[in-house]
């Protein structure tokens, strides 16, 4: 009998005090919107972190053994993945979490797209058919896929679905008023002419009224040769160019070239959530942004 009761003790403190719904998510900014929806009845886990290309991912063993324990899988889609997700999904030997079963959820299915090509031709460097995919750095955006997320976390655990719907009220709330903030923070920076390393900042761009007047790239995905950078500056003087902006995983050797004969100052965005000290979750990402504009802004 003392042996019986033992063991049930043993695999009681074996077992979780309560189970939490299992979300692995492609990019930091789907983890932290989950932590925002979902709270202590979930973990979130991020497959990459600020300081990678997500384009440009391998599909690792440990990332396989992430996705095959996951119930929820959470990415951005719009091929920003198609390198290095479907190897993961399918090796993970999970069909909870497959594309077009309710273990898979992307975010970009419920936002317009910009940049959309009107033909597809491989040799304009690396184009996404579905349009551009960062949309992460329009907050309204974030408003747009949290209500349909919060519906799936929901539908996968439906014990708790009144606390995601209760959390993404009270989540909506707080960030329609911190977009109100932001917006009127970011008036002198409207019709501002920058140049951008990436196509990553379209966006951002957008919400804001910033006009980008060329890229680093002359293709996307291509690197920028010195013919190039040359012509870059003729037309970064023309166009009047006040800003160069950069990702944390972007090289800073075109933006600095750049920067050093235009004479206009180099700035590196946080992109994603992590990518810098102050941007720990989406309100800091959008707090720091705008502070790194604001204060290099001439």
């Amino acid at each position: 009998m003392i042996r019986t009761i033992i063991l049930i003790a043993m695999l009681a403190a074996a077992l979780p005090l309560h189970a939490e719904l299992r979300v692995f998510a492609c990019e930091p900014e789907w983890a932290a919107l989950v932590r925002e929806l979902g709270g202590d009845k979930l973990s979130a886990y991020s497959a990459t972190h600020a300081l990678q290309d997500p384009h440009r991912i391998e599909a690792r063993p440990s990332l396989i053994a992430r996705a095959r324990g996951a119930q929820l899988v959470v990415c951005t889609g719009a091929d920003l993945e198609a390198g290095w997700l479907p190897p993961v999904l399918r090796e993970s030997g999970n069909a909870a979490v497959q594309p077009g079963r309710p273990g898979y959820f992307e975010a970009s299915q419920f936002v317009t797209k910009l940049e959309i090509p009107a033909k597809l031709d491989r040799s304009e460097g690396d184009v996404h058919a579905a349009g551009n995919p960062h949309i992460q750095l329009d907050p309204r955006n974030l408003l747009a896929v949290a209500v349909p997320l919060a519906q799936r976390l929901g539908e996968l655990d439906a014990a708790n679905a009144a606390h995601y719907a209760a959390r993404q009220q009270a989540f909506a709330e707080r960030l329609r008023a911190a977009i109100a903030r932001w917006e009127k923070e970011a008036v002198p920076l409207k019709g501002m002419r920058v140049i951008a390393q990436h196509k990553s900042f379209s966006y951002l761009f957008r919400w804001l009224g910033i006009v980008e007047a060329g890229t680093l790239e002359p293709k996307p995905g291509i690197e920028p040769g010195s013919a190039h950078l040359a012509q870059l500056l003729k037309q970064a003087r023309t166009e009047q160019a006040r800003l160069i902006v950069r990702t944390p995983f972007d090289s800073p050797r075109p933006g600095e070239w750049l920067a050093e004969r235009a004479g206009i100052p180099l700035v590196t965005l946080p992109f994603t959530v992590g990518g810098s000290d102050k941007a720990q979750d989406l309100f800091g990402l959008f707090d720091d942004t705008l502070a790194r504009l604001k204060e290099r802004a001439p």
